[in-house]
């Protein structure tokens, strides 16, 4: 890449990249990978659109609406088979981003660029991060209303679109529910793209959590490719108390000094998803 594009990647790069909060003071923060090989992963992501960064001393790439953290280490597998079975982007064009991947030599499903209605299909980070990749101007956005078109999420090339949970049928209306008290999350149906059933989901800025059955028992994210989802919080030591009031336990409390550039929490969802809660990475 020239020094000339890379500068004009940076003038149309929007300054903030993640999204304001909601009535709780929550947005979506980042999505935090485990890595074999940081510059192979880092290039995946690169290609998919993203613009790399560091943070405090991490390899992080910046996507509209979201971080994703990338810490090399062993992870124990891919996303399919645990709770969080996939990560969602808008883009422009999923057929030219597709054919770039492909020629790329990136893993992908067999009917990857045939568009099923909104969605374009899956491809896979080195690490088997599973993606899916929709296009922006046929896709109803977590930012609309049920069934509704809504308004392009993109700000450039490509934005974050969704988080899918993969949990028993019996658990689909508590995890809805749970996601909607913890973190003001707005609960609708979501007319899923290569699906004629509507699933329950949930919005989040800058993020729309969905929620499928899954045929068999989903794994903890501890120790997978995504090891742990984020949320940016505003107030977030006021925001932790009022969760431990309400019977939330964490794994690491409130701290402002545990990350040299924000102040951090973690806590595990009761169906094994990590979740870390920050304040100040919306600032970097």
């Amino acid at each position: 890449m020239t020094l000339v594009s890379i500068l004009s990647l940076v003038l149309m790069w929007p300054a903030a990249q993640l999204h304001s909060p909601n009535e709780m003071g929550v947005s979506m923060g980042h999505v935090f990978t485990i890595v074999r090989d940081v510059d192979t992963t880092e290039r995946f992501w690169i290609l998919m659109g993203g613009i790399p960064l560091k943070v405090d001393g991490l390899d992080v790439i910046k996507f509209h609406g979201v971080l994703i953290f990338l810490r090399k280490g062993e992870p124990s597998g891919g996303t399919i088979g645990t709770v969080v079975d996939h990560i969602g982007f808008h883009v422009p064009n999923g057929e030219e981003l597709v054919a770039k991947l492909r020629a790329a030599g990136v893993k992908m499903d067999p009917n990857t660029g045939t568009r099923r209605k909104s969605t374009w299909g899956n491809v896979y980070s080195p690490d088997g991060v599973k993606v899916e990749i929709l296009d922006s101007m046929r896709s109803t956005a977590a930012i609309g209303t049920s069934g509704m078109p809504a308004a392009s999420p993109l700000f450039g090339s490509i934005a974050s679109d969704h988080i899918h949970f993969f949990v028993p049928e019996s658990s689909l209306a508590e995890i809805q529910a749970w996601y909607a008290k913890t973190f003001g999350a707005k609960a609708f149906m979501d007319p899923v793209s290569a699906s004629s059933d509507a699933v329950r989901a949930d919005n989040i800025p800058g993020v729309e959590l969905k929620f499928s059955k899954s045929p068999d028992s989903s794994a903890p994210t501890k120790g997978r490719a995504v090891d742990h989802i984020g949320f940016e919080v505003k107030n977030l030591e006021v925001f932790c108390k009022k969760l431990e009031a309400s019977g939330v336990t964490f794994d690491l409390p409130y701290s402002k000094t545990r990350r040299a550039s924000y102040a951090s929490a973690e806590l595990v969802d009761p169906w094994g998803t990590s979740i870390e809660l920050t304040e100040g990475l919306n600032k970097l």
